[in-house]
């Protein structure tokens, strides 16, 4: 894609000298304006209720994944007093990885499936297989925990692709920002529902016993299951309903593949996979690190829960900052708010690789940090862990959202393509690799991430304004 193709499409519709003798100038801007109160409640509706949908399915998911590797220890724990061996072979991060690695796969057909029947029908049938995943917790087996993850795969890849494209046809250019925003708010606040049920459910446990197990897993199937009916009162849109264009299912993978190598796609890759990284850090591996810090004595199994609340803490302070202020956010543009998040991303990693011993992503340890572990310093690490990723991910989505406008499926496919790939890249290399070595990476990746980013916010900018300077020249 060429600078050119960034500003915004003009398009002059004039009519012969008729009654009314005009000539209309109409700004697209690329996409439908939304400018009908009717309509504009319609679209908050559709947004609230998105919202809401995702809040429940993740709250299930993400509280999961939270806890999976302190649940699967604690499953072979008790298998192993029983001679059980069902279990015996099962790894929370190696299911994480399958996870991931399958989303990355399918990804690249589910433009073509959210062509074919549509957006919400995406995110319903993309739904169904996280509340299997969830499920099968209640019966675990070795080979039902890895299926079930490659399936989630699947389901993860149809549900952001269809989500991605519905936010978009619910939004136009000033209020992407904003809706953005708000279904970030809301789907991350299951981190703090769910992990608040888990922080007194697992009060006073040295394990996850049987009883403790079957109570979590069955209410969060419950909430996930509820998520998936929700789906189904979105209303109806496409591309097509809202005066965008269609494309066909071998158009959309077509157009995935042209759109991955455009200049500013390759340098968004390396923020996508940055957002992929921390993503499985702090969804799966710091709160399990918490959990294996014997430092912090009888509280530890309880202070999971409590890291995954404050992640979730941050998430909705972010997505609520960037919705109430979303008309000064959209003139600041997306960039200032990523140099923020990359800021407090750097300093809530540091802190953390202070305080957390190098192998607690191993499994128990009483290795010494750089400092005496703490636990305040830990919780707020997590506060600031989810409030820079509520930066990136909220504006990675308003950035795409405003570029893409015509045709978003095969940009959100892409970047939840490379964000996948990094997050099982990440989830393989967690149970060999030391705290430390994966802090390092982040780091790295995180100040890659965010000058690429900058490129392409700059390469835009500058596009709009020869684009407005030619409009300006040719109306004089």
């Amino acid at each position: 894609m060429m600078d050119s193709d960034l500003a915004p499409r003009q398009r002059i519709l004039s009519r012969e000298d008729d009654d009314d003798s005009s000539v209309l100038i109409q700004a697209e801007m690329g996409r439908n304006t939304n400018s009908e109160p009717s309509l504009e409640r319609r679209n908050m509706k559709n947004v609230l209720l998105l919202g809401v949908s995702f809040l429940l399915v993740f709250t299930a998911f993400q509280t999961m994944g939270n806890i999976q590797q302190t649940l699967v220890q604690s499953i072979q724990s008790e298998y192993e007093k029983e001679n059980k061996t069902d279990f015996a072979g099962a790894n929370g991060y190696t299911s994480q990885s399958i996870i991931y690695a399958s989303f990355a796969v399918f990804n690249w057909i589910a433009p073509s499936v959210v062509s074919v029947i549509g957006p919400k029908m995406s995110m319903f049938l993309g739904s169904i297989p996280y509340a299997l995943f969830v499920g099968s917790f209640l019966i675990p087996m070795t080979w039902l925990l890895y299926l079930t993850s490659a399936i989630l795969g699947f389901g993860a890849a149809v549900i952001w692709t269809g989500q991605g494209n519905y936010l978009t046809l619910c939004s136009n250019d000033a209020t992407m920002t904003r809706n953005s925003g708000i279904f970030w708010a809301l789907m991350q606040s299951s981190f703090l529902i769910g992990n608040i049920f888990v922080f007194f459910v697992f009060a006073g446990a040295d394990t996850i016993s049987y009883d403790i197990r079957m109570v979590t897993v069955g209410v969060l199937f419950g909430v996930g299951a509820l998520g998936t009916l929700f789906i189904l009162f979105l209303n109806n849109l496409s591309n097509s309903s809202e005066g965008r264009k269609e494309t066909s299912a071998l158009g959309a993978f077509k157009n995935s593949v042209s759109l991955f190598f455009t200049k500013e796609m390759l340098l968004l890759s390396l923020t996508f996979a940055y957002t992929g990284i921390s993503l499985s850090f702090l969804a799966g591996v710091y709160s399990t690190c918490i959990g294996n810090t014997l430092a912090f004595g009888d509280m530890a199994k309880q202070l999971v829960g409590l890291s995954g609340m404050f992640i979730g803490v941050g998430e909705i302070v972010g997505g609520l900052l960037f919705s109430i202020f979303g008309k000064k956010t959209a003139r600041w543009g997306q960039d200032p708010i990523v140099l923020f998040g990359f800021v407090t991303h750097v300093v809530g990693f540091f802190i953390v690789f202070l305080n957390i011993p190098a192998d607690a992503n191993m499994g128990p340890t009483d290795t010494e940090a750089f400092i005496t572990p703490n636990a305040f310093l830990a919780i707020f690490c997590s506060f600031l862990i989810g409030f820079g990723d509520s930066c990136f991910n909220t504006q990675i989505y308003s950035l795409i959202g405003i570029m893409y406008s015509e045709d978003s499926a095969p940009a959100f496919m892409l970047f939840k393509f490379v964000q996948s790939i990094a997050s099982a890249i990440s989830f393989f290399y967690t149970p060999y690799t030391s705290v430390h070595i994966q802090l390092l990476i982040i780091g790295i990746l995180a100040f890659s991430g965010t000058v690429t980013f900058w490129i392409v916010c700059f390469l835009r900018k500058r596009s709009l304004a020869n684009s407005n300077s030619t409009i300006a020249i040719s109306t004089e």
